[in-house]
């Protein structure tokens, strides 16, 4: 026999002898085990340096509940008992032990009751017994040698005792002296560490690795239970017969908190279920109910969790415990709130905005270097390789994945949600994206969720989609979570963190999409608000005193040298757009994103399309309701999905809101507002029930109640429902609070910046591809053309004068390429509302079906409402303007107008000198000249096909005279330009009959 052999017959011998030698413990006659003194000592309970906390990320190193050296409780801190009360139940029948003892524990800043009987400590000490012989027995095995060698030698300790007499016997008026005796015994047990860290200790006690980390907030009622499989509201999750032999029952550890409540694993210790308190939270107990004897019955609107007790009155017990305390701790998620959103209204709340990227990712790259615990990422595209400050000086340091694996080293917790795509019909990469983050660090987890019912969807989907896509093109978007918006200017890239404990440092903050910020110090955001900086092309576009647009960046010593980044050398203005940073998604869409520095359109010849965007970030309690919806989906995505059940995938647990505020980091700047965070999200998306279309409900409101202006900004414009094809009815609430003003003969403005075109690869100068021209139709229907339009509806009543009230425009830039003039759009990617220069809505969500409706792509946001005031100007009278909403949008005029954010002709947006000699004027002016040097596309010249060929052959100034042309740029102020009304109108854009564009629903492209 081989030596490893031997080894083995050795090993199975000594495994064997300790399985009968535990055998021979557990059936001991445990009267006679009752050994004096020589007992182990207490730990030091009055730990000189304090108590030391259980760090939150405890949550993801949890342990099977017999594994020795386990840490449950708060190191230096004692608990502290007290039996409060004592119940004493009458029956019929013959009861050992017919009272109940209610017992308060107290261990650093938590409190919590059990209900014990008599009979339970009478078991609980006999256990103890049992387990004080069992560790004095050497048994050659490594856990029982860990368990051991734990214990300390000290000073001796008599072992308590209970009292000897019965329960019935104990008078009534001699109830005070049980308690006492009770409290003393579990005092001394709960001192010795040898008991009180026995795996039968803590569950005399209730207690677990999860009781005591202060983030997760009060400790509620905890306790093994046997629970029932299925229960989820989604099809295919639950069993497909009927009656008991469908299900399986399996023993648990519940453990309630304020806002959700878990089952554990013992064995493990594993979470292997979080059920998040919602609107429909209710409890319910009985066999009638339930369908089970001694049944308790647990809803939300995601799950039937059907658990079974002991008897009636322990499935009362546990009711009462659950019900109470998550009523008394996380009321606000038990009711439906305003626009029938998940989430409450937060006051006090610290938010900043964002106009463009550079500063929008500078915040976050900052924020992801100090998080301390978890970074939640989720997107519809990412692009692992993205730089997040520009320009790059100093190497590969805030590259996205080199900031990811640099947290993930030092045991930060990454957790990401990609949007699956149809590959035939989109070429994002998802799994390249995934591949590439896995690969970096096993504390970075990527999930990718796609949809269950998938549409074909020619070319590109719009760059809305967003990452949760159920349909192709309704790529549903959790996106933008921590970044209640979507990034695009230096990719389609979205990102929002849950920054816990330590949050972004410490501090909870949600940072919404993309951005340049910072309405406090205004020079801040001087250099380039939009920029499209790139080799070989001279940005000269503006007068020195506007330094908005595609001016040329001002040259640091940074921006001099060139540097290693591990893809080559990039020189000078190359580090501001790498690779595939260098787009124009309408001339050609992105292909091999798995080369992120390899180039795919000409530099030379072809101008990279600028991109237009708004961000928000918020902290506190807000920033938690953001993580909650990540969580939901995440949690969720594990379920639906058999390759994430594994363990390596956990299951994420919200924080609680009584720590929320709690803040030891934030982003600079931030202001305090009210603040609600909105949300698209349905059963496919969330697993819920019932979807919530509380953004789209928000909207409605804010533009039926504003009094002065509405500004939209947003990368679709699909609206005015026919109950047909369009279904939200944004356009229409436009069109009624115009009517309104009309009626009362009052000023009223609508400011509507939309992108010129579409985000489809198509070549415009034939006429663009059948996806962009489908896109075009139902723009066009919203804005001007058919009766249910929003000038439609306007013209009936008010004719011409609609004109008075409101606006569409595009933003338009030039450049020199290569010694040439060439102009391109402004892609506007934003999604925007601001109202009253007192409330905002920014978030992920386009004015569109897919966005609005809740049931398609999931979407996230947040309304701001200030309450620190500034005085102002509307309508020509003195009017408190909210810092938030007037900053952002004298930003966002600065931006399209050029200026400045003290340009004091911004500061009334409803006087007519406004409205019409500086907004109309502009863009009108803007759009003429453009027009005459580029002869640009889309022009009101071209209304059919006919005229586009003959329009795109005529000379251009730009190419006859470029010296004239220059001089006519001069006079371009901002980007605004007038929305072309009549481009293609005598065209039919939807996708011809055959087409493969023809052949998928309607709701694709609304």
């Amino acid at each position: 026999m081989s030596l490893r052999a031997e080894s083995h017959a050795a090993t199975s011998t000594l495994k064997k002898i300790a399985a009968d030698m535990s055998n021979i413990i557990e059936s001991l006659d445990t009267r006679e085990l009752h050994f004096e003194g020589d007992e182990v000592d207490s730990e030091v309970l009055n730990d000189p340096k304090g108590t030391v906390c259980i760090p939150f990320s405890a949550i993801y190193h949890t342990h099977g509940f017999k594994e020795p050296g386990t840490q449950t409780y708060l190191t230096g801190c004692p608990v502290r008992v007290r039996v409060l009360e004592v119940e004493r139940f009458t029956s019929t029948k013959k009861v050992p032990s017919p009272n109940v003892y209610t017992i308060e524990l107290t261990h650093g800043e938590f409190t919590w009751q059990v209900k014990r009987k008599f009979k339970h400590f009478q078991e609980f000490h006999r256990e103890l017994l049992r387990y004080k012989a069992f560790v004095r027995i050497p048994i050659p095995t490594r856990s029982h040698t860990v368990r051991r060698q734990s214990i300390k030698r000290g000073e001796p300790r008599q072992m308590p005792s209970l009292p000897h007499s019965a329960e019935s016997a104990v008078r009534e008026e001699h109830f005070s002296s049980r308690r006492k005796q009770l409290e003393d015994y579990l005092t001394k047990i709960l001192k010795m560490p040898m008991y009180r860290n026995y795996h039968g200790t803590m569950e005399f006690v209730g207690v677990s690795q999860l009781s005591f980390i202060h983030d997760l907030g009060p400790k509620g009622i905890e306790g093994f239970i046997m629970k029932r499989s299925g229960g989820h509201r989604i099809p295919g999750l639950n069993c497909c017969g009927q009656g008991r032999m469908c299900y399986r029952w399996s023993k648990r550890w519940l453990v309630v908190k304020d806002s959700f409540l878990l089952y554990m694993k013992p064995d493990s210790g594993a979470i292997s279920f979080v059920l998040l308190a919602d609107k429909e939270f209710n409890i319910k107990i009985g066999q009638r109910e339930t369908e089970t004897k001694y049944g308790l019955q647990i809803d939300n609107l995601s799950r039937s969790l059907i658990l079974k007790c002991n008897s009636y009155r322990h499935a009362q017990w546990w009711r009462q415990g659950i019900d109470e305390f998550i009523r008394k701790h996380g009321k606000d998620f038990l009711t439906e709130h305003r626009f029938g959103s998940y989430a409450a209204v937060q006051e006090n709340t610290l938010a900043k905005w964002y106009v463009n990227a550079k500063w929008y990712f500078e915040d976050v790259a900052n924020a992801m270097e100090a998080a301390k615990e978890e970074i939640f990422i989720t997107d519809w595209w990412l692009s692992p390789e993205i730089f997040m400050k520009r320009p790059v000086v100093e190497g590969n340091r805030w590259r996205l994945d080199c900031i990811l694996k640099r947290k993930a080293q030092q045991g930060v917790r990454i957790f990401v949600m990609l949007y699956k795509e149809v590959e035939l019909a989109l070429g994002i990469n998802s799994e390249y994206s995934k591949r590439t983050l896995m690969r970096l660090h096993p504390n970075i987890k990527s999930a990718a969720e796609s949809s269950e019912h998938v549409h074909l969807q020619s070319q590109a989907p719009s760059p809305e989609s967003h990452l949760f896509q159920r349909n192709s093109d309704d790529a549903p978007d959790t996106s933008r979570m921590k970044g209640v918006g979507k990034p695009k200017k230096f990719s389609r890239f979205s990102i929002y963190k849950h920054l816990h404990k330590h949050g972004m440092h410490h501090a909870d903050s949600v940072s919404s999409i993309d951005s340049e910020s910072s309405y406090c110090n205004p020079t801040r955001s001087q250099p380039n608000i939009i920029q499209s900086l790139k080799p070989h092309l001279k940005m000269f576009h503006h007068h020195s005193a506007s330094k908005q647009g595609l001016t040329e960046p001002q040259e640091d010593e940074g921006s001099i040298r060139s540097l290693k980044t591990g893809v080559g050398e990039l020189l000078g203005e190359t580090r501001f757009w790498h690779g595939k940073d260098y787009c124009n998604f309408v001339f050609k869409d992105w292909v091999q994103l798995d080369k992120p520095f390899a180039d795919f359109i000409d530099r030379y010849t072809t101008p990279r399309m600028p991109w237009h965007d708004i961000a928000s970030v918020v902290h506190g309690k807000a920033a938690r309701d953001v993580a909650r919806h990540f969580i939901q989906r995440w949690n969720f995505t594990k379920i639906m999905k058999p390759k994430y059940r594994s363990l390596s995938y956990p299951f994420l647990l919200p924080k609680s809101q009584q720590t929320a505020n709690e803040l030891k980091y934030q982003v600079p700047e931030a202001v305090r507002a009210t603040v609600q965070v909105i949300r698209s999200a349905a059963d496919w998306s969330a697993g819920i029930k019932y979807h919530e279309e509380s953004i789209h409900s928000a909207y409605i409101s804010v533009i039926q109640n504003s009094k002065h202006y509405i500004y939209i900004e947003n990368q679709f414009f699909i609206s005015c429902a026919d109950d047909k094809v369009v279904w939200n009815k944004i356009g229409d609430a436009i069109a009624q609070r115009i009517l309104k003003a009309h009626r009362e003969n009052k000023r009223f403005r609508v400011y509507v910046v939309i992108p010129l075109l579409p985000g489809f690869e198509g070549d415009i100068s034939t006429g663009g591809g059948n996806a962009l021209q489908a896109i075009m139709h139902f723009n066009y229907r919203t804005m001007c053309r058919g009766e249910n339009s929003i000038l439609g509806q306007l013209k009936t009543e008010v004719g011409d004068k609609w004109i008075n009230y409101i606006s569409f425009c595009g933003l338009r830039t030039f450049a020199e390429l290569e010694g040439k003039l060439v102009t391109e759009l402004i892609y506007v990617h934003s999604k925007l509302l601001i109202a009253d220069d007192n409330t905002v809505i920014i978030g992920s969500a386009n004015i569109n079906d897919r966005s609005m409706l809740g049931k398609r792509d999931s979407e996230m946001a947040i309304i701001v409402q200030d309450t620190e005031t500034l005085p102002s100007v509307m309508d020509g009278e003195a009017y408190s303007a909210g810092r938030f909403a007037q900053s952002l949008r004298l930003r966002c005029f600065r931006v399209v107008l050029g200026g400045s954010d003290l340009s004091p002709e911004h500061q009334d947006p409803v006087c007519d000198k406004f409205f019409k000699e500086v907004w109309i004027s502009t863009a009108a002016r803007n759009a003429t000249i453009f027009d005459k040097v580029f002869r640009c596309l889309p022009s009101d010249q071209v209304t059919n096909l006919t005229q586009l060929r003959d329009f795109i052959n005529k000379p251009k100034l730009a190419t006859d005279d470029p010296a004239k042309a220059a001089e006519e740029l001069k006079k371009i102020r901002g980007f605004l330009v007038q929305f072309p009304f009549r481009f293609l109108e005598e065209e039919y854009l939807l996708p011809s009959v055959g087409t493969k564009e023809s052949m998928v629903p309607m709701e694709v492209w609304t």
